[in-house]
């Protein structure tokens, strides 16, 4: 009778379950990966087209309303499966001009992805407006990054900001309200 109560394992299931092993298959999955992704990533012509399609369908989008972060990744996520309306009304195309007129895209090319930067006088230094990897433009902008006119921010010195929110007037300095508050305690 045997005694030996070993299993013989194959050399391939030693392999996969030694630390070397897997390090060792954990870099050919990564090195797969890579090529694919240098192979995919989009050009700047590929950038520049996709990039133009999500700032008109931002301009259509737009709805003049503050929307936190989860409206926005939802729209860019929507952005990547849609393409925009041809741009039909007066203010469409205006916004669309004035949006060339004062903002510039700019490429970049990392090898494995490429980025797309957009410059204007709010964001000198340029901020990501889309990401490219694995052949797909990911849009990570939103309406508030543009800068579709220029002006002045106030009338004369020590004057509040200028808003274009409908009829309201600036009622002058602020009101005393009583002096200084003093706490008597609870």
């Amino acid at each position: 009778m045997n005694q030996n109560y070993r299993k013989q394992e194959s050399l391939f299931k030693e392999f996969r379950q030694s630390c070397l092993g897997r390090l060792i298959i954990a870099a050919c999955i990564l090195g797969v990966l890579s090529v694919i992704a240098w192979l995919t990533n989009p050009s700047e012509q590929t950038m520049n087209k996709e990039m133009n399609d999500n700032i008109r369908q931002w301009i259509q989008e737009n709805d003049s309303l503050n929307t936190d972060w989860i409206d926005d990744a939802v729209n860019n996520t929507g952005f990547i499966f849609t393409s925009a309306d041809s741009i039909d009304t007066p203010e469409q195309k205006h916004l669309l001009e004035q949006f060339d007129t004062h903002n510039r895209l700019e490429y970049f090319d990392h090898t494995l992805f490429s980025t797309m930067y957009i410059y204007n006088s709010f964001h000198i230094e340029g901020k990501r407006c889309g990401i490219g990897l694995f052949g797909i433009v990911i849009p990570t902008v939103n309406f508030n990054d543009f800068l579709l006119r220029e002006g002045p921010m106030r009338k004369d010195y020590n004057q509040p900001a200028i808003h274009n929110y409908g009829n309201e007037e600036y009622f002058g300095e602020n009101p005393d309200l009583g002096g200084v508050f003093r706490y008597n305690g609870e």
